[in-house]
Parts: structure tokens; C-alpha cells; sequence
């Protein structure tokens, strides 16, 4: 695991631990709140939850709150006809002040399914910099609940799993490397609920 690094935090510093963080991905029934999920951590206390995931939120609109139930990040999905023409999806993370979207944090690239062939979903910070055309990466499968968020360098932010007999698509285990922003890490994986619960694959 190596020693505790600072990492610049996505969304804030409040939500980045000195420590290992174990989270448990509980995904609730479509009919609330467009569908989503609840992230508990060790202790069973709810520390996140999304709205908009799954094929009742579609639209593209997800809401990440913390534990208190206030909104932290307003994920979009860019729409238009520029966006129907790209062979990527687009997503746009923004902090929120008083529950509207203010600044632009990141965005998250989805490849378009093209004769069956897949690329990786890559994320970009804002503001971008010279030279960089992402700086992180899920590798693995979301779907199978078997995938990582690296950063550039190859290294592990968050490990996406199963553990446990309960354990499966709708309740799953994220572990979140220590230094790394908890809700950066639980937006991305908002997005890839959203993106496998509202279009098939190849």
C-alpha cells in the first residue's frame, strides 16, 4: 500500500482519509428516488447516497449526497447533437452551492459500443492541464463487480468487488485507498451504474 500521501481532493478534503476506507454499495429498488444507491461504511452509517441511477433516471442527471442528505456533486450527462455525433459519451461532475451546480470538477469519458470493440472509461480533472488527456482510468468490469479506478501512474485509488454471501451486482464492496476523495470515487461509480443500467453492452 505504501505510506499516506497527500492527494489533492476532487471534491473536498473532508472526504479523504488518512486510512484504508471499506465501503459497502447497496443498490436501491428503481422506484425510489429514480433508483440509485446507499454507501454505508464498516459501522453500517450511511456516509453517501446517489439519486438518478438506473433506467428510471436515464436522463442522465445524477445527485451525490453525503451521509446528512445534503447534495455534493451534480453529474450530467452532455447531450446535443456534437454529443450524438462522438463516438464517446460525455459526463460532467460539478460541485454544488445551495444544491445548484457551480464549478466543474471533472469529466468522464465512455466510449461508445463500435462494432462490438470497448475502450476505457476515462477521467479528467479540471482544470485541465498541458499535456494530459486524463488522470484516471476503470479498468476491469462494472458489470461483473470487478474493476479499479487507477490514477495515471497505475495506482489503485478505489478496488470495486464483491465479499461476502450477500455480496452481488446490487450490494457490493469499494475499497478506497487511503489519501483518495471518497465522494470523487462514489461519483464515478455513479456514472457506471447509470451508463450498464441504461444500455446494453456489446
Amino acid at each position: 500500500m505504501g505510506a499516506y500521501t497527500t492527494i489533492a481532493p476532487v471534491v473536498s478534503k473532508i472526504f479523504c482519509s488518512s486510512s484504508q476506507a471499506v465501503l459497502m454499495v447497496r443498490r436501491r429498488p428503481p422506484t425510489v428516488n429514480g433508483g440509485g444507491f446507499v454507501v454505508t461504511d464498516q459501522d453500517q452509517r450511511a456516509v453517501f447516497s446517489v439519486d438518478g441511477c438506473g433506467i428510471i433516471g436515464a436522463s442522465g442527471q445524477l445527485i451525490v449526497r453525503d451521509g446528512d442528505g445534503n447534495a455534493i456533486l451534480f453529474i450530467h450527462k452532455k447531450g446535443g447533437i456534437v454529443q450524438a455525433l462522438s463516438v464517446s459519451n460525455w459526463w460532467r461532475g460539478y460541485l454544488t452551492d445551495y444544491g445548484e451546480p457551480s464549478k466543474l470538477v471533472f469529466s468522464l469519458q465512455d466510449p461508445k459500443p463500435v462494432l462490438c470493440m470497448k475502450g476505457d472509461v476515462q477521467v479528467t480533472l479540471e482544470p485541465k492541464g498541458r499535456n494530459r488527456h486524463w488522470d484516471y482510468e476503470v479498468t476491469g468490469s462494472f458489470v461483473q463487480r470487478s474493476c479499479a479506478i487507477k490514477n495515471r501512474a497505475g495506482h489503485v485509488a478505489a478496488q470495486i468487488g464483491v465479499k461476502g454471501m450477500l455480496a452481488g451486482r446490487d450490494f457490493y464492496q469499494v475499497v478506497v485507498q487511503p489519501g483518495y476523495d471518497q465522494a470523487f470515487v462514489v461519483g464515478v461509480i455513479a456514472i457506471l451504474d447509470n451508463i450498464h443500467g441504461e444500455s446494453t453492452r456489446c
